[in-house]
């Protein structure tokens, strides 16, 4: 698929947000500081800051249960920090109410690491599911649809159930399904966990030519590998939660 497919298919739905609501200096979409989640009575994250800015690269990286789920969720609202500030294309989340907090959320696009299907539904309803959501007339997009499907490699899969696909089929569908709504930011956790190397080569190239338009990426992962693949095509920041906190890591990914 070309570039200029891609961009025309990531035009299913406009741009939801509006110049009011990027952030003074039109330059960070969002923004964590000082930022700590406690559960259970104990900190799981503290004094996290970072931003994510227009067209950046990261990774977050850490062993299992050091917080890169969390750390995502405090990023687009799922979770509400228990100290610090969030804040999303220039608000401060904890002041929006819940239409404004639907709003913010669709131009966040998120790879859930379980990847969850309606399975009684063919997979290009699944993944055309947030512009239904959203009250989206379907029968004028039908081509942009068929565009995203081919980007992903997933057209002779249409009619497919989801309980019919395989590990890699089901998260190439749930990239689609994520940035159906042409969302500013892009936050995959552990989007290549449960796919074998060649598939998350694969998955990586779609990332980052999603970068290459523009879009903000925020990958979590345990792979290492995968984080020295993506260097070598694209400038990425990696991030590494350690003793819960949050630490730029060395070159010598």
């Amino acid at each position: 698929m070309s570039p200029i497919g891609l961009r025309r298919a990531l035009k299913l739905h406009p741009p939801s947000g509006k110049k009011g609501d990027e952030p003074a200096g039109g330059r960070i979409l969002i923004e964590l500081e000082n930022v700590g989640y406690s559960y259970g009575g104990g900190e799981l994250l503290g004094d996290i800051s970072v931003d994510l800015s227009p067209g950046s690269f990261h990774f977050l990286t850490g062993p299992s249960g050091s917080g890169k789920t969390t750390l995502l969720k405090l990023c687009y609202g799922a979770l509400q920090a228990s100290a610090g500030q969030v804040r999303g294309f220039g608000q401060d989340l904890r002041r929006l109410d819940r239409d404004q907090m639907a709003l913010f959320r669709r131009r966040i696009g998120v790879v859930h690491q379980d990847c969850r299907f309606l399975d009684h539904l063919p997979l290009a309803e699944n993944i055309a599911l947030p512009l239904t959501v959203s009250g989206h007339d379907l029968s004028g997009q039908q081509e942009n649809l068929g565009e995203l499907m081919a980007w992903v490699g997933l057209t002779k899969r249409a009619d497919a159930l989801p309980p019919e696909l395989s590990g890699g089929e089901r998260q190439r569908a749930a990239l689609a399904r994520a940035v159906i709504m042409s969302p500013d930011v892009v936050l995959a956790d552990e989007p290549t966990g449960n796919v074998d190397w060649e598939m998350s080569q694969r998955l990586l190239q779609l990332l980052i030519e999603l970068n290459r338009m523009g879009k903000t990426i925020l990958i979590a992962t345990h792979d290492l590998g995968l984080i020295r693949a993506a260097k070598s095509q694209v400038q990425a920041r990696v991030l590494r939660i350690s003793n819960r906190r949050l630490q730029l890591a060395g070159a010598d990914l």
